[in-house]
């Protein structure tokens, strides 16, 4: 044998065990990766912001971004570390720093066994509805996505002030001062019209409530969690509406959470509305800082004794701010708490009075 030959051979013995090394370790590799994949889904929950480690095929993972989204990706979402800041009967909310940009952003998990099938028409054209819903009283949709098990998490931007119901019962000079009831008032009521008048379809909110309004520094509202119920089965909407019923929000005429109307968002928003001049809480008495609606718009109609309903020191706090004003605004938001759904103005002619009411 010559040496060429030798080393010929010499060479190719050696690149068939550098080979058979290499593909020993790979193999290595992928039983120690789906090893820690398995563990991991055993120390990880669903909710859990940190559900990347449970070894998601790619393949059937999906993302779809919305504007002001449009650099998020699956990696940013799922590594993110989160704190929990709300929990529902149907979801878990985080605050998230995302890793890559440092933004931080809301990641709601929606439990799989709450909502109806990703993969269906209905909800895919919700999603699709709700991402392009953009206004300045609305929280915007940026970004959905979907894993292979039946996650599903939608991604916010997120307002450190807090939300409405915290600010009323905050003790807060500035949650008494009449510019900034109105500003709360007419920005909320600028979101509902436009959810109902401003899209190609209409957007039924379903559960409105002061505690799904947040606020940014200037006390503008944002309102979120609307068109949720679509999201969500029979069973979980109804749980919603049940919770809105004890909480107070909930018009006397619905039954089933698919019966939410354009005129229940208004009776919703006319609670809200006296919760704020308020500084009660629209429930069952147990205290007497509660007030209960259906007494209150009794009393006051029978009575008329509507100054009961806010606070003194509203009228104090705002130099020559008359009492008449006050009352009006009253008066409008009982006639969005009507019994009668057809008695209640629409979402325009709520915001003409209350420009109105601002200029008086």
């Amino acid at each position: 044998m010559t040496r060429n030959h030798f080393l010929a051979l010499l060479l190719g013995v050696s690149l068939s065990v550098i080979s058979i090394l290499i593909i020993f370790f790979i193999v290595c590799f992928i039983f120690y990766r789906r090893k820690q994949s398995s563990t991991n889904s055993d120390q990880y929950g669903v909710e859990s912001p940190n559900h990347n480690k449970q070894g998601f095929s790619p393949e059937t993972e999906e993302l779809v971004t919305f504007h002001g989204g449009e650099d998020l990706t699956i990696c940013d979402i799922l590594d993110a570390p989160g704190e929990v800041i709300g929990k529902s009967s149907y979801g878990t909310l985080y605050k998230a720093s995302l890793q890559r940009s440092g933004k931080i952003r809301v990641l709601r998990f929606l439990r799989p066994v709450c909502t109806v099938r990703s993969d269906s028409k209905e909800f895919n054209g919700v999603i699709e509805t709700i991402g392009f819903v953009r206004h300045e009283n609305l929280v915007p949709l940026l970004g959905f996505y979907a894993g292979n098990r039946g996650e599903k998490l939608m991604v916010h931007p997120f307002f450190g002030s807090g939300n409405l119901s915290d600010f009323i019962r905050s003790g807060d000079d500035e949650s008494i001062k009449w510019i900034n009831i109105l500003t709360i008032a007419i920005g909320i009521s600028k979101a509902l019209d436009y959810l109902h008048t401003g899209m190609q379809k209409p957007i039924v909110h379903g559960n409105l409530k002061s505690k799904n309004v947040l606020l940014n520094s200037t006390f503008e509202p944002r309102v979120s969690d609307f068109g949720m119920h679509l999201l969500l089965n029979t069973t979980a909407g109804q749980e919603i509406l049940d919770v809105s019923a004890v909480e107070g929000y909930k018009a006397p005429e619905l039954i089933k959470m698919k019966e939410v109307s354009k005129e229940s968002d208004v009776y919703s928003l006319g609670v809200i509305m006296l919760e704020v001049v308020s500084g009660k809480k629209p429930i069952n008495p147990s205290g007497d800082d509660e007030f209960y609606l259906p007494d209150v718009v009794r009393n006051a109609v029978l009575d008329q004794k509507l100054s009961d309903l806010y606070r003194p020191e509203i009228l104090g706090s705002n130099g020559n701010l008359s009492e008449e004003c006050v009352l009006k605004y009253i008066q409008l938001a009982m006639s969005c708490c009507s019994p009668s759904p057809s008695l209640r103005p629409n979402m325009k002619q709520v915001l003409k009075k209350l420009e109105e009411i601002r200029k008086c």
